[in-house]
């Protein structure tokens, strides 16, 4: 299994061994299973889940943001090397010579709730690159298994299904030609059911109607696995 090794500088702190079918979470707070005493790291951080073969990275909405390779990220599939940089400290993940690596290669009381934001000239200039780059994105799906890239949700309506006409294609025998919708209303996204056998999930639970979607929910359609991601 891979490791993530924290370091602050050039000095190894730890090392935490990632297990399939189990998640780390990284933060401030003691109920973190990768703990980092900076004020400049919040709470909750961010978290490293397994999915198949693979470890994905996802953002917790810090307030000082997660990058990776110094390129801020909101959802990231770790490869052999990354550089986690988070507050002044960084994680570099890596796996075992004898490994495979995949195809993709509590409350606190109030002093501990409040997150220093950093104030580096390295860390001004990646938040000031991510920041422009916000300027012209909008919530995605970020395709996970049975696609590539992600899917800007730029239209109040996309459909998804198989149907090659839909503004999200996936495969499957009884998904419907559109299976599904998302709709971007005054108050958020919604996904809601349309046709075919096979019916799509949110959450490993199955939309039979319509269902308001949250940052970082897993949706399931056919051979497509999707995280939902709200980016501006």
């Amino acid at each position: 299994m891979p490791t993530l090794i924290l370091k602050f500088k050039e000095n190894e702190l730890n090392n935490y061994r990632l297990e399939k079918g189990k998640s780390l979470t990284i933060g401030r707070l003691e109920s973190n299973d990768i703990i980092i005493e900076n004020l400049a790291v919040s709470g909750m951080h961010a978290k490293v889940d397994s999915l198949g073969d693979s470890f994905l990275l996802t953002d917790l909405k810090s307030k000082n943001g997660s990058f990776v390779n110094q390129q801020m990220i909101t959802a990231h599939y770790l490869k052999g090397g990354d550089v986690i940089t988070i507050g002044k400290h960084s994680l570099v993940f890596g796996y075992d010579e004898n490994e495979t690596p995949p195809d993709n290669d509590a409350v606190a009381d109030d002093d501990m709730n409040q997150t220093m934001i950093m104030d580096t000239v390295q860390h001004k200039a990646m938040l000031a690159k991510a920041e422009e780059k916000k300027q012209t994105e909008t919530s995605v799906l970020s395709f996970l298994t049975g696609g590539e890239g992600e899917v800007e949700l730029s239209r109040k309506l996309m459909k998804i299904g198989k149907d090659p006409s839909c503004d999200v294609v996936v495969g499957g025998f009884m998904v419907g030609k559109t299976s599904a919708t998302i709709s971007k209303r005054p108050n958020g996204y919604y996904l809601s059911y349309v046709a075919g056998m096979s019916k799509p999930k949110v959450n490993d639970k199955v939309v039979k109607e319509s269902v308001e979607l949250k940052d970082f929910d897993i949706i399931e359609i056919g051979t497509g696995k999707m995280q939902f991601v709200q980016k501006g």
